[in-house]
């Protein structure tokens, strides 16, 4: 619940910024242009959130609001900025398509599908195990994280 949360978070706080930036502009512009006024700004504000401010401090915003960590496996450091890019072109493509996946997912489980399973349901699919991550990163609690390095800190000794 706390990663959903931190994910709202982040997507709330994008749009507020994007909107912020973009209200100047709006009266100026064509019904169709509007959205173009926030999706670029909305991007950039996006990849700033997730790649930059999570290279620098480990967590974007909304996860550093709710106590949340970016880590990279298996050693649990730091990502760099290639899984970092990665994650966030990730989130960019394949987050927003879940409702479609669930539904196709559920349908194949009833027989009401009209073709093959979808892609998410296949055995051996990375997207499969309900935490993968292809980027190699995971989302830990920030406490864990420090019980982890006073562990492998503690075996080290």
């Amino acid at each position: 619940m706390r990663r959903y949360l931190a994910v709202g978070l982040d997507c709330y706080l994008c749009l507020v910024a994007a909107g912020l930036l973009a209200r100047p502009h709006v009266d100026a512009t064509p019904l169709s242009g509007d959205v173009a006024l926030l999706l670029g700004p909305g991007l950039v504000i996006s990849f700033l959130n997730q790649v930059v401010l999570t290279a620098l401090v480990g967590a974007g915003a909304g996860k550093l609001i709710m106590g949340i960590r970016v880590v990279s496996l298996p050693d649990g450091g730091r990502p760099g900025p290639g899984q970092l890019v990665r994650r966030w072109l990730h989130g960019l493509c394949w987050l927003p398509l879940q409702p479609w996946y669930g539904l196709r997912a559920h349908l194949a489980r009833t027989g009401d599908s009209p073709g093959p399973a979808p892609r998410c349901c296949e055995e051996g699919d990375p997207y499969a195990e309900p935490f993968a991550d292809p980027a190699g990163v995971r989302q830990v609690r920030r406490s864990d994280l420090a019980a982890h390095r006073r562990a492998a800190a503690g075996r080290a000794a």
